[in-house]
């Protein structure tokens, strides 16, 4: 891929931006050929929007707090992300449900990491969830966004074997640590023009994915 056809990325946050980093990080070693040309929150005091500035990135706020109707802010977030004109937007910790005319004006070019091995545990306390059911593994999925909760196609898996014991803190720091592996995976499988999504399936390569592909944790 040419410089001139770099993908152009928009990130949106609402916290420390962990994920935030681990992109930044992969674009400026050379792994990803994009583009980061601006990440916006919800919440003007998110450290994220250091993390971009420091690597000097367009950092964005748009306060929710300071709209007094929810949808004067969608239309503000919408606004500002329209003056990015991204090719991908990438949801990293971004706290906030987006309004189905947003996620539809990007389909296919807007992508969200979720703490469980979807479909399993859409929502909130992944962690405490899994432990809870008994489950034997556990793990994080980048996924392209819907409107519907936590429920689009997934592209690629980061699994973990739960283990005898298991605390709650501990399965999410691992967990974790395979975000910052998969995201940065999954954004360059989409600048290379090898991950698509067709209708409501993933192609890899052209061909539609039977199942998302799976990273498992390895073993120190």
């Amino acid at each position: 891929m040419t410089a001139a056809r770099r993908l152009r990325v928009a990130v949106l946050i609402s916290g420390s931006g962990t994920n935030l980093q681990a992109i930044i990080d992969a674009a400026a070693a050379g792994d990803l050929e994009i583009d980061i040309v601006g990440v916006i929150s919800d919440r003007p005091k998110a450290y994220g929007l250091e993390r971009a500035a420091n690597a000097g990135i367009t950092a964005m706020p748009v306060d929710f707090k300071s709209f007094d109707k929810r949808a004067d802010f969608d239309a503000a977030l919408a606004d500002k992300l329209a003056e990015l004109a991204p090719d991908l937007v990438v949801l990293a910790g971004y706290m906030r449900i987006l309004p189905a005319t947003t996620v539809n004006g990007y389909r296919g070019r807007m992508l969200n990491i979720h703490p469980s091995l979807l479909p399993d545990f859409p929502g909130l306390d992944t962690y405490a969830r899994a432990l809870a059911a008994g489950k034997k593994s556990h793990g994080t999925t980048v996924h392209f966004v819907t409107p519907e909760l936590d429920s689009g196609p997934a592209i690629i898996q980061y699994r973990v074997h739960i283990r005898d014991q298991e605390t709650e803190p501990g399965l999410r720091q691992r967990v974790q640590a395979g975000e910052y592996i998969i995201y940065p995976q999954a954004i360059g499988l989409i600048a290379a023009g090898r991950v698509t999504l067709d209708g409501d399936s993933v192609c890899l390569d052209g061909k539609p994915l039977e199942q998302p592909i799976i990273i498992d944790e390895q073993p120190c």
